[in-house]
C-alpha cells in the first residue's frame, strides 16, 4: 500500500531515497548543510536521463516537516521508474529535503528560523520590511514564552478573521516578513545555505533541457485529502489554458485568487527559477495537499515556534508542540497517506514533459 513510502524520520527517508535512486542507476549528488546536528544533513539530488531530454523536477521538503509527504512521493516515483526502466525520454531531477534541518527537527523553517520559500529575493535590498499589519499581530503570533494550554488563541484568531477577513489576514501573516528573526514566516536577511546550493547548482541539474516542468510538493493548506496546484499570478494568466489542459481546470489556482486557498508570497522559489531560466520553457507549480483547517495549522506553527525558542526540549509542552506540528503537515491517517501519494503520482504523470 502507498503508506509504506512514508518514513518515520529524516534520516530514514534520506537513506531510502538514496538507495532507491541508486537502484535505478541515478546519479546522486549530496550537498551538506552547515548546521549543528549529530547526523549529517544534506540536500540530495537524484538525476536520471540524458542532458538534453525535457526535464521533470520534483522537489520535497522546502518546508522541512512537509518533507515526509514529499519524500514518500519521490520514493514511490523511483519505484515506478524502476519498473518502467525510464522509457519515456525524460530527465528526472528529484531534489530531496531542500530543508533537511527542518525535516530532521520537525520544523517548517530551517536552521536560521528562515522560511526558505520566502528567501529567494532578487537583491540584497529586498530582505527588509514586513506586511502592513504584521507588527500589530507580532505579540499574538510570536509570544516570547513557552506554549501554554490556557491561552485562547483560537478565539483570538477567529476575532481577527471576523474583523479583517481571512484572505487579508492570511496575507498579512504569511506573505513573508524580514523584521522579526524569531517570528513566523521570517524570510531572512540573505540567501540561506539551502538557497545558495540551489542557486549554485540548478543549472548543472537541468543541463541542456529546454522544456522543464517543476512540481514542488507541499502540505498543510486546504481541506483534508484535497489538493491544488498553486501558480504565480503572471504564470497563471499567461499559461492558464495549458495548465488547465494538463492538470484540470478545478485543480489549478493562482496564489492571488480572491477567497482562494493561498495568498501572495514574497521571495518565492518558483518565480526565481523561472526568471533564472527565462530563456527556457519553465513551468512551476506548488502541489499543495490539504490536512486540517487553517486555524489549527497556524496554532501548531505558533506553538512549535514558541517551544523551539523558549521551551525546554524535554518538556511535555515541547514534545506536544512537535507532535502536533507533524500531525498538521503529515497526518497519521493511513487513508490520507494512501490518497496523497497516489495523487502525487497522478500529478507527476500528468505533468511529465514531452519532446
Amino acid at each position: 500500500m502507498s503508506e509504506r513510502y512514508f518514513s518515520p524520520s529524516y534520516a530514514e527517508a534520506r537513506r531510502r531515497f538514496i538507495e532507491a535512486a541508486r537502484v535505478v542507476n541515478a546519479s546522486v549528488h549530496s550537498y551538506a548543510i552547515n548546521a549543528t546536528a549529530k547526523n549529517e544533513l544534506a540536500i540530495d539530488v537524484a538525476i536520471i536521463g540524458a542532458d538534453a531530454d525535457p526535464a521533470l523536477v520534483v522537489s520535497s521538503g522546502v518546508h522541512g516537516v512537509e518533507g515526509f509527504l514529499g519524500s514518500a512521493v519521490q520514493l514511490a516515483l523511483l519505484e515506478r521508474l524502476k519498473a518502467e526502466n525510464n522509457k519515456r525520454g525524460i530527465r528526472y531531477v528529484l531534489i530531496h529535503a531542500v530543508n533537511p534541518y527542518g525535516f530532521a527537527h520537525l520544523r517548517r523553517v530551517n536552521e536560521d528560523n528562515v522560511d526558505l520559500n520566502r528567501n529567494y529575493m532578487a537583491s540584497a535590498d529586498d530582505y527588509a520590511g514586513a506586511p502592513s499589519g504584521y507588527a500589530a499581530l507580532n505579540g499574538l503570533l510570536n509570544p516570547e514564552s513557552p506554549p501554554s494550554r490556557l491561552e485562547p488563541f483560537k478565539a483570538k484568531a477567529l476575532w481577527h478573521i471576523w474583523r479583517t477577513g481571512l484572505p487579508a489576514l492570511k496575507e498579512t501573516i504569511a506573505r513573508g516578513q524580514y523584521e522579526y528573526p524569531r517570528g513566523l514566516f521570517y524570510g531572512g536577511k540573505k540567501p540561506c545555505a539551502s538557497t545558495q546550493i540551489v542557486q549554485n547548482h540548478c543549472a548543472a541539474w537541468l543541463a541542456a533541457s529546454r522544456h522543464i516542468v517543476h512540481i514542488d510538493l507541499h502540505t498543510g493548506l486546504g481541506p483534508h485529502g484535497s489538493y491544488k496546484l498553486l501558480l504565480t499570478e503572471s504564470d497563471y494568466a499567461e499559461h492558464r489554458d495549458g495548465y488547465a489542459k494538463t492538470f484540470g481546470t478545478d485543480q489549478i489556482e493562482p496564489l492571488t485568487k480572491p477567497d482562494g486557498m493561498a495568498y501572495r508570497v514574497s521571495g518565492q522559489w518558483g518565480p526565481w527559477m523561472q526568471q533564472h531560466f527565462q530563456t527556457r520553457d519553465y513551468r512551476f507549480a506548488g502541489a499543495e495537499f490539504g490536512t486540517y483547517d487553517v486555524i489549527r495549522v497556524l496554532a501548531a506553527l505558533r506553538a512549535e515556534n514558541r517551544a523551539h525558542h523558549y521551551g525546554a526540549s524535554d518538556s511535555p509542552g515541547y514534545l506536544k508542540a512537535k507532535a502536533e506540528l507533524r500531525e498538521c503537515f503529515c497526518p497519521e491517517s493511513l487513508a490520507w497517506r494512501r490518497l496523497v501519494v497516489d495523487l502525487g503520482l497522478k500529478i507527476i504523470g500528468q505533468g511529465s514533459p514531452r519532446r
